[in-house]
């Protein structure tokens, strides 16, 4: 059964966090099945110039935003089944506010419509004065995979 937060001051966003079962069939080749595990609090902004990434066409280049900057008080490489998983296994997408209105969708593509998928290529607990971990932060890439059946 998912695990749902509620959001608030701090982390006024909300986000669900997937997990894959992962099957390996008899040539070794591997199929990911995603499971929904739970939906967290979260604070997501853009990354800022540090993470643009340049895109030439055939007139002009490009700067984009490349990543999201997020923070949340979950240790995301842990299930709610106490499963430990490598941030390669995880999956965040369906990010909204607090009015449950998606802020990141896709309009193209096989997803066309629906909520973009996020991988996580940094994640970072952020260690307070009194050696507890106050939250973590993280940094979302959009998934360059976004057939992706969930």
């Amino acid at each position: 059964m998912a695990y749902c937060e509620k959001p608030d001051l701090f982390y006024p966003n909300l986000a669900d966090i997937y997990y894959p079962i992962v099957e390996q069939g008899a040539y070794g080749n591997t199929k990911k099945t995603w499971v929904l595990d739970r939906t967290i609090s979260i604070a997501v902004n853009p990354a800022g110039r540090k993470f643009k990434q340049d895109v030439q066409t055939n007139n002009a280049k490009l700067d984009m935003e490349n990543a999201i900057l997020a923070r949340t008080r979950n240790d995301l490489t842990q299930a709610t089944t106490d499963n430990l998983y490598s941030m390669t296994n995880i999956i965040i997408t369906n990010i909204r506010d607090r009015d449950g209105n998606l802020i990141y969708n896709e309009s193209s593509g096989p997803r066309i419509g629906l909520a973009t998928l996020f991988e996580l290529p940094t994640f970072n607990p952020i260690v307070g004065a009194f050696g507890k971990t106050e939250y973590y932060k993280l940094v979302l890439a959009r998934s360059e995979n976004q057939a992706i059946d969930l």
